[in-house]
């Protein structure tokens, strides 16, 4: 076996040689964080409405919204608490928002015609310094959300959706004077919290040159040359940030953040009871680490200054998972290819270990074309754990899990090698003669060989006698051939006969298969999964969603869909434990026409109609 491993050098590549170009060392600490929070927090919380989209969109004039300002309160608002609630749940950094589109700054500004809460609003007091100064204190990042655009400002062009104020090139200096406005509280922005992160927002209604960007980018290094400034400042930032649609294809930029909402609101809104649950959220920041990006939460604070109670558990569940797997999630780089492992992965800073994140309670994994074998396996966060694994075919692995105790939400498995692990850039994969699948006295490795196989696009069972409603099927039996796997074949007929590849990496964490019109999806899902099964980057519709082989038709939920914008949401789909198959359950998903994936990137939100 090593003459073997040594022998495969040539057809592979070390891991730490897929790292990207060097890092730029400001960048750092925001590559490591992996968490951060976001916080929208403004007058529209009030009456819980959309943060400045409310009347800019005409559901409510502006002058009932700015009415707000007289039930900002503030008087429950404990901005430590605030920093330890988000401290314990594992995010290394916070972004608040100082200013929305709607103009109303949380501190005291002294910008020419400036609205702001300490002078404007109920609350009588500035209420982002004793945040930003307990988030330092607390060894978090700050990071501040700055809206370029200020509906409410008399200097500003544009006041809502359908009027303008003047247009620049007639009034140049009414322009001027604008910007003189914005730049001064970037400027005493700078001065007073000195952030080592800049959010700004809004970018798209002005160019660079209009903004005078590269002005505003003077200011902000003045006082901090390390300042790290998100991909919204007309493309002079240093990093991308795709909006509420969970990337399909890891982003090209070697930094990214995925700014997310819990429910589908990123203010307070009473009425949004849309939320994800904490099993949801844990696995969408382990999707995102796979990718190598951050994941930066958002929670909206009622106008008193209190977090809702679902948001909060949210956070505390999130610390639990964080906290446990501190060394899968912290300085961690992007996984392992799909072809390798049908999951979500990443690699340890040092590149001598992979974390598998699990979604389920399974017997076992596989791991395909490792050239190097690992020199222990353990589970992240159970001392006890003890995972027996063995090579098939020279460069499949595969991990006993029979014993070990599952997380709620995602488990970590860690192999750890001696030396950066060679993964082959070519293998042969792991495909069995149906003869051998059929004589397996292990159902469970059977079945799931037979969908390795059909996922691959090699479907074994073409032509082996198999019938498209498993009747009087003609596959050729032995003494040694194993009638349960044959039952399951006969059960899952419909998924089996006929099928095709599976979806690409990045639409569903597992193995699927295609019908030959296209039209039906099929979901290998294996053991019993922590939570709902989740599928990104669909275009079609969902006609309806079946438990394969016994007829029961099943729930499916989509969030993050904005009914104008061509990012898929993401499909939810709830499993009841008491129907799924002992070895691997096929779900079927039937669409309203061929199949159509979304693998674009994710990009800003430039409307909220």
């Amino acid at each position: 076996m090593k003459a073997f491993f040594l022998g495969l050098v040539a057809v592979s590549c070390h891991i730490n040689a897929q790292t990207k170009p060097s890092e730029n060392k400001k960048m750092i600490w925001f590559k490591d964080a992996k968490l951060g929070i976001f916080i929208h927090w403004g007058i529209y919380s009030v009456d819980g409405i959309s943060e400045s989209w409310s009347f800019f969109n005409n559901y409510i004039s502006h002058e009932n919204y700015m009415k707000q300002l007289n039930g900002f309160s503030a008087s429950k608002y404990k901005p430590e608490e605030w920093v330890e609630l988000i401290k314990k749940s594992g995010a290394q950094y916070a972004v608040i928002t100082t200013k929305h589109h709607d103009g109303v700054a949380l501190w005291n500004s002294k910008a020419e015609k400036a609205t702001t809460i300490p002078e404007h609003s109920s609350a009588k007091k500035d209420v982002l310094s004793p945040f930003v100064n307990s988030l330092k204190k607390s060894g978090l990042k700050t990071g501040l959300y700055f809206s370029l655009p200020d509906w409410s400002h008399p200097y500003y062009d544009v006041s809502t959706r359908t009027k303008k104020r003047y247009e620049i090139k007639e009034n140049p200096e009414r322009w001027k004077q604008f910007i003189t406005y914005y730049q001064t509280q970037l400027n005493e922005l700078s001065l007073q919290y000195h952030p080592d992160l800049l959010w700004f927002d809004g970018d798209w209604e002005h160019t660079s040159a209009e903004w005078r960007a590269p002005h505003a980018l003077e200011i902000l290094k003045k006082y901090n040359q390390d300042i790290i400034i998100n991909s919204r400042l007309n493309n002079h930032g240093d990093y991308d940030t795709p909006e509420q649609g969970i990337p399909v294809v890891k982003p090209q930029s070697q930094y990214w953040e995925l700014c997310y909402t819990m429910n589908d609101s990123w203010g307070y809104q009473p009425y949004d009871n849309h939320y994800k649950t904490p099993n949801m959220i844990v696995r969408t920041l382990a999707d995102v680490i796979s990718m190598g990006g951050n994941l930066l939460l958002d929670i909206g604070p009622k106008s008193d200054g209190t977090i809702p109670e679902k948001q909060a558990e949210i956070l505390r569940n999130l610390g639990r998972w964080t906290s446990k797997n501190k060394v899968a999630v912290y300085k961690t780089s992007h996984g392992i290819p799909f072809e390798n492992f049908k999951g979500k992965s990443s690699v340890s800073e040092n590149k001598k270990s992979i974390f598998l994140y699990l979604e389920e309670a399974k017997d076992f994994v596989k791991v395909y074309g490792l050239g190097s074998k690992p020199a222990a396996v353990k589970i992240v966060g159970d001392e006890n754990a003890r995972v027996n694994f063995n090579f098939s075919n020279e460069t499949t692995m595969t991990l006993d899990l029979s014993q070990i105790k599952f997380d709620q939400d995602v488990t970590t498995v860690e192999l750890t090698f001696k030396d950066p692990p060679v993964l082959l850039k070519n293998f042969s994969p792991d495909l069995h003669p149906l003869t051998d699948i059929l004589q397996n006295t292990h159902t469970k490795t059977a079945v799931y060989d037979i969908a390795n196989a059909i996922h691959s696009g090699k479907n074994i069972l073409d032509g082996s006698g198999l019938t498209s409603d498993g009747e009087d099927m003609k596959i050729p039996e032995s003494e040694k051939t194993n009638p349960e796997t044959l039952q399951w074949i006969s059960k899952h007929a419909e998924a089996l006969y006929g099928t095709g590849k599976g979806l690409p990496e990045g639409h569903y964490s597992g193995m699927s298969a295609l019908s030959k019109d296209r039209q039906t999806v099929y979901l290998f899902v294996e053991g019993t999964p922590t939570g709902p099964v989740a599928l990104k980057g669909i275009k079609n519709n969902i006609a309806r969603v079946r438990i394969v082989g016994e007829g029961s038709i099943i729930s499916h939920e989509i969030y993050n869909k904005l009914y104008w914008s061509d990012t898929p949401g993401i499909i939810y789909i709830d499993i009841p434990k008491d129907r799924l198959d002992k070895n691997l359950t096929v779900i079927a998903l039937l669409l309203d026409k061929p199949l159509e994936l979304y693998r674009e990137k994710v990009t800003a939100i430039e409307s909220n109609l």
